[in-house]
């Protein structure tokens, strides 16, 4: 599939414009107008410091993108104008949308996969872990059904829903689309197949080959709805190229606000975690819809939570000040009288619990931490389960192991750490 370059130049300054206005609500850019001078100048934030890096987050995409543009087909541009025909009421909605677009990008990103599925959630979902009774109840904001989710490993329960998981959920559509590019070999039938499966499009390439590069839509016996879902999908991406075109901002996002994920080493409930975390339970219930009851259970894997990142640093530090709580408790003689002995049947004398140091009887030696330097792999397991097992990822784990590949076995063992 070749890439149309032709808008880059033409549009460079104008994309540059929109996706640096500060003000995402505004339908035109801005008019700017320098500051009146104070009596005492306050200090200032270095704007050039954090701009260019926000500046890239369009770009970067727009440079990712390998199918049509805007002007290929009139049914891209008439979906691009239908989704910005109310610009405030469509830059509020990609505005919520940001953390978890930009956190598919990155992923995506690790997988080459074309800029343009970043946007996939849009078409879907809009970014929000919707669920639906269409579809044979698809769920997420990728709308995965249970049969799919199941070949991707991706645990479907009560409890949890590994498809409302944006972490989880991302890292197996990327890895589908890949294998389905690897097979299809054109990034317009890896949307069609995502749409209508993966067989039915083998089928239709087997009986009329891959479609040329024009027209822009092939023109295969596919239905209505499928057809529709590659032209909404180029036309989000037209919306991308060319803000201006159509009078909207693209918003920014403040690098505190950034999705990461994080180890979670003991069962808890949401509240608990968001106190932890520093933020309303609300948001942390939004960001990890995947645990349905609202909690985590010792048994749910992966055991991580997604946070922003300035609440995934409070997390962390608060990790931190249990563990050292939990070792200065164990190391630090005590006035208190020591633990009774269990009797030779085994059987504690009445009072032994009350006489237990409470830190030390609350540790739980079977949750993975920082201080395990290796993993040995089970049955089942695979390289990404074990990196969000741990909260790192995958690319460390195979450099730390030096593995060629993603390919593990059953008692392999693993170092976690470059120590």
């Amino acid at each position: 599939m070749k890439r149309r370059w032709r808008h880059g130049l033409a549009l460079a300054a104008p994309m540059l414009l929109a996706a640096c206005a500060t003000t995402p609500s505004a339908v035109h850019a801005p008019e700017i107008h320098p500051p009146k001078p104070a009596a005492v100048p306050l200090p200032q934030p270095s704007v050039s410091a954090v701009m260019p890096a926000q500046d890239d987050i369009w770009s970067r995409l727009r440079q990712s993108f390998a199918m049509s543009d805007c002007d290929a087909d009139t049914h891209i541009l008439s979906w691009a104008e239908r989704y910005t025909r109310d610009p405030q009421r469509f830059e509020d909605t990609l505005r919520e949308a940001m953390p978890r677009l930009m956190y598919v990008q990155q992923v995506a990103a690790r997988h080459d996969v074309a800029g343009e599925f970043v946007l996939l959630p849009w078409v879907e979902s809009q970014f929000q872990p919707v669920s639906s009774h269409r579809h044979q109840r698809a769920a997420g904001m990728w709308q995965i059904v249970p049969s799919t989710a199941r070949s991707m490993g991706l645990h479907v329960g009560r409890d949890y829903d590994g498809r409302y998981d944006v972490s989880a959920a991302t890292e197996g559509v990327m890895k589908l689309l890949g294998r389905y590019h690897a097979d299809l070999h054109d990034w317009r039938l890896v949307d069609y197949a995502y749409n209508a499966g993966e067989f039915a499009v083998r089928r239709l390439v087997q009986q009329h080959g891959i479609p040329a590069d024009e027209p822009a839509i092939p023109a295969l016996p596919v239905s209505r709805i499928t057809r529709e879902h590659l032209t909404k999908l180029l036309a989000i991406a037209c919306v991308v190229r060319e803000p201006t075109r159509f009078h909207v901002s693209l918003p920014l996002l403040p690098a505190d606000q950034r999705l990461e994920a994080v180890a979670v080493h003991q069962p808890m409930k949401l509240p608990e975690a968001a106190k932890r975390a520093g933020m309303p339970v609300a948001q942390i219930r939004h960001l990890n819809a995947a645990f349905r009851n609202g909690r985590i259970a010792a048994d749910q894997r992966p055991t991580q939570l997604l946070l922003p990142q300035r609440n995934a640093v409070q997390w962390r530090d608060a990790q931190q000040r249990a563990a050292d709580a939990g070792l200065t408790a164990s190391v630090t003689p005590s006035t208190s009288p020591l633990p009774t002995l269990p009797a030779d049947d085994g059987v504690p004398p009445p009072g032994a619990a009350e006489n237990t140091p409470p830190l030390v009887a609350a540790a739980s030696p079977a949750a993975p931490s920082a201080t395990n330097r290796t993993h040995t792999v089970r049955a089942g397991e695979s390289l990404w389960s074990i990196a969000h097992r741990y909260a790192v990822s995958v690319d460390a784990l195979e450099r730390w192991n030096h593995l060629g590949g993603a390919t593990i076995r059953p008692g392999q063992v693993l170092r976690i750490g470059a120590g």
